[in-house]
């Protein structure tokens, strides 16, 4: 009998080990995006922008709104932004406030490139060419709203 309750024991221990891994290596439910967003600033030491874009999601596209103030802003620009949304779980998580995500926003001779997060935790990689003059076109504390 001794033997039999071994068995049984490692049989379930094996089970559990199993169900264990399948869960860890099941694949998340998480997805990426295209985003093209199209941002105008303006402004003399507090800067004020907005925007708007399109988010493509699973074969569909959806409108955002975009805005947000930035300080130390000097000048007026635009700047078409293109990349990926990533962590999206539903096309409403790109929503909300973003902010600098590791190395954050570069300016290199009127290129702008930036990794930016929200509290949802998805993360905006954008990058274009900016047109126009301004010192300061800071991207964090940037507002996306789903249209």
């Amino acid at each position: 009998m001794p033997s039999i309750v071994r068995v049984v024991k490692l049989a379930a221990t094996i089970a559990v080990a199993v169900s264990v891994l399948m869960l860890v290596s099941m694949p998340s439910h998480a997805q990426t995006g295209t985003v093209r967003l199209h941002i105008v600033k303006a402004g003399f030491i507090v800067g004020v922008g907005g925007g708007s874009g399109t988010l493509t999601y699973q074969g569909r596209t959806y409108r955002l709104s975009i805005g947000g103030i930035g300080v130390g802003s000097l000048g007026v620009a635009a700047v078409d932004l293109v990349g990926t949304a990533r962590h999206l779980r539903r096309p409403a998580d790109i929503a909300g406030i973003y902010g600098a995500a590791g190395a954050g926003a570069t300016f290199v001779a009127g290129a702008e490139a930036a990794t930016l997060q929200n509290e949802k935790g998805v993360i905006l990689t954008v990058r274009g060419a900016q047109v126009g003059f301004q010192i300061s076109l800071g991207l964090a504390g940037m507002t996306i709203a789903l249209q």
